[in-house]
C-alpha cells in the first residue's frame, strides 16, 4: 500500500477531506516552500509572504472541497489563492512593499511560513535562467542576481506574475494560465513583455559594464615577482 508521501496531490486532498491529518502534512511540506517563494518574489516582504503562505493552507483546510482536479492541478489552485491574497496585501500594505536589505534571502526554516528549502542557491539558479550570459560573468554574477530580484519586483504586477510563475517557479504556460485565470496566449504575451522590460533594466544598468570589465581584468591579471 502506498504511503501518503507517494500519493498524487489530488489523492492527498481526498484523504484530507476524509479527515487524514497526515495527508495535509504531506501536502504542506510538498507545496509550502513554493507558495512562500512566489509571494516573496511578488511582494518583496517576508512578513507578507509568511502571511500569504499561512492563509493559503488555511483556505485548503477550510475549503478543500472546492478543489476540482478536472479544472486544474492543486498547484494551480494553491497559487491562485496565493495570488489573490498577495494582491489584497499589496493594496492594504503598499507602504511596506519596498524591498528591504536582505529581504529576499531571509529565512530557510520549515516553520512559520518560511521556505522549506533555502532560497539562496535555488533561487540564484532560477533567477539566472532569465538573464543573458553577458550579465553572468565572473565577479558580477552575485550582484546581477540581486539586481534581477529587484528588477522583477519593479515590474508591473501582471508582468511580474508571469515572470515569477514561468521563469522562477518554472511553470509551463498552461499551469500559469490556470493560476492566473487567463488564456495561454495572455500568459505568453505578458511573459514576453515582462522579460523585455526586465532585460531593458538590466542592460541599461551602468554597473553591468563596469563590473564586467573589472571581472575580466581580474581573470586576466598576472602575478609578477
Amino acid at each position: 500500500m502506498d504511503t501518503a508521501k507517494d500519493l498524487r496531490d489530488d489523492d492527498l486532498v481526498r484523504r484530507m477531506v476524509a479527515g487524514d491529518e497526515e495527508a495535509f502534512t504531506v501536502l504542506y511540506r510538498r507545496c509550502q516552500g513554493r507558495i512562500y517563494r512566489f509571494a516573496l518574489h511578488m511582494c518583496g516582504n517576508s512578513s507578507i509572504a509568511e502571511e500569504v503562505a499561512q492563509e493559503v493552507f488555511l483556505v485548503l483546510i477550510r475549503e478543500a472541497k472546492r478543489f476540482d482536479p478536472r479544472r486544474g492541478s492543486l498547484s494551480a489552485f494553491l497559487f491562485g489563492v496565493a495570488r489573490n491574497h498577495v494582491l489584497r496585501c499589496l493594496e492594504r500594505d503598499w507602504a511596506y512593499v519596498a524591498l528591504g536589505d536582505g529581504e529576499l534571502d531571509s529565512g530557510a526554516q520549515d516553520s512559520g511560513g518560511a521556505p522549506s528549502r533555502p532560497v539562496e542557491g535555488t533561487q540564484r539558479k532560477r533567477c539566472a535562467t532569465i538573464v543573458p550570459d553577458i550579465f553572468l560573468d565572473g565577479l558580477v554574477r552575485a550582484e546581477t542576481i540581486e539586481r534581477v530580484r529587484r528588477a522583477v519586483l519593479a515590474l508591473p504586477v501582471n508582468y511580474r506574475e508571469a515572470v515569477v510563475l514561468c521563469d522562477l517557479e518554472e511553470m509551463d504556460y498552461a499551469q500559469a494560465a490556470a493560476t492566473l485565470g487567463c488564456a495561454v496566449g495572455t500568459v505568453r504575451s505578458r511573459l514576453h513583455r515582462g522579460r523585455a522590460l526586465l532585460l531593458e533594466k538590466l542592460r541599461t544598468a551602468p554597473f553591468a559594464v563596469e563590473q564586467r570589465a573589472v571581472a575580466r581584468q581580474a581573470r586576466g591579471a598576472k602575478v609578477t615577482p
